[in-house]
């Protein structure tokens, strides 16, 4: 059974940086695109950052110029790096993957979620 796995949220004051990780394991054959999303109170859960298994990023416009989004194919993780940390920054963070099973079913799979809170 595949999990996602996430862990680096925290709190941080604004300005700040942390570096979020997601982890796949059980049964993969592959794993094609993983982004991070993320959900605030009140508001609807939006993309922040994608990447291809080739590498191809695709940031939305909050995130551009402050976050940088990578992965390590060997070790079917992804990395969220985040810079220059606003207020607005503040939610949960979930993981994503698209990922072909050891059965070649393909899906979308999230990660149970890790907080993210910046203070001004």
């Amino acid at each position: 059974q595949v999990h996602l796995v996430e862990s680096g949220g925290g709190l941080v004051q604004a300005g700040g940086s942390l570096r979020l990780s997601c982890a796949a394991s059980g049964g993969i054959f592959s794993i094609n695109a993983m982004g991070w999303y993320r959900q605030a109170p009140g508001k609807q859960r939006e993309l922040v950052a994608a990447i291809t298994s080739g590498g191809t990023t695709n940031f939305a416009d909050s995130g551009k110029g402050r976050f940088t989004i990578s992965r390590d194919n060997a070790k079917n993780t992804v990395y969220l790096q985040m810079n220059s940390l606003k207020p607005e920054d503040t939610a949960v963070y979930y993981c994503n993957a698209n990922i072909v099973t050891r059965y070649l079913i393909g899906g979308d799979y999230w990660g149970q979620g890790t907080q993210v809170t910046v203070s001004s």
